[in-house]
């Protein structure tokens, strides 16, 4: 089992994070500061870091600089959105990836699987990212995130993808709207929050109906919705 640190004073948006990747077969440690965030870095126990630029006590920069004065462990900064001189800094400092909160579970595991995989030595299959995901006639390939809809390729936005993953993972069960943005968006929903029924509206499009001239994804109101696969 892949072991991350997880290193963000957010203490909720790392609980859900760390829930999405021990649901993908990672082992997960979250630490709330960045001097905890470096001292358990260079244990050694950990294949990955993910640091936030923006923490208390000590900034993730500075993290990043004490970890690589003394280790090449593969570090992934999270950093506030549209700031681009935290992600050139830190990818000067020695960061191998870097991704704007908030950030999208699904995403955030492909990173760091691609990171691993560049990292890894040759031939380490323990870090290949699940090869394909199917439900009925959806196809999922999450190393790509790319999607297969009846054999043919099925054109997907970031979000909509990471929900449709979701969706696909509870294939034929009802999954609420909470539980949807909370792992395929990284956040609790909020009220009036209506984004998960705009990208359902866009996927639903892209499905097509069934033969009974429903859709593919089903809705009970005010609950959540499942993908029918038959």
């Amino acid at each position: 089992m892949i072991s991350v640190l997880l290193v963000d004073d957010d203490v909720e948006l790392t609980s859900m994070l760390a829930q999405y990747l021990q649901r993908e077969g990672f082992a997960v440690q979250a630490v709330h500061d960045g001097e905890s965030g470096v001292a358990e870095a260079l244990t050694g126990r950990y294949a990955i870091a993910v640091f936030d630029v923006m923490m208390p006590r000590l900034s993730g920069m500075e993290a990043l600089r004490r970890i690589r004065a003394a280790s090449r462990l593969p570090v992934l900064m999270l950093t506030a959105r549209g700031d681009n001189v935290d992600r050139i800094v830190g990818l000067d400092m020695g960061a191998d990836d870097y991704m704007p909160k908030p950030c999208m579970p699904g995403e955030l595991v492909a990173r760091l699987r691609a990171i691993l995989r560049r990292t890894a030595p040759a031939g380490d299959d323990a870090l290949a990212a699940p090869k394909r995901l199917q439900a009925g006639a959806l196809e999922l390939m999450p190393g790509s995130r790319s999607a297969l809809w009846q054999g043919r390729p099925l054109e997907l936005t970031g979000n909509e993808f990471s929900l449709l993953e979701v969706l696909a993972r509870q294939a034929g069960q009802l999954v609420s709207k909470q539980d949807i943005s909370k792992r395929a968006f990284g956040r609790p929903l909020e009220p009036f929050d209506r984004r998960i029924d705009v990208h359902i509206s866009s996927i639903r499009q892209k499905l097509g109906t069934r033969a009974d001239g429903q859709p593919w994804i089903q809705g009970v109101r005010g609950l959540g919705y499942q993908l029918l696969v038959d």
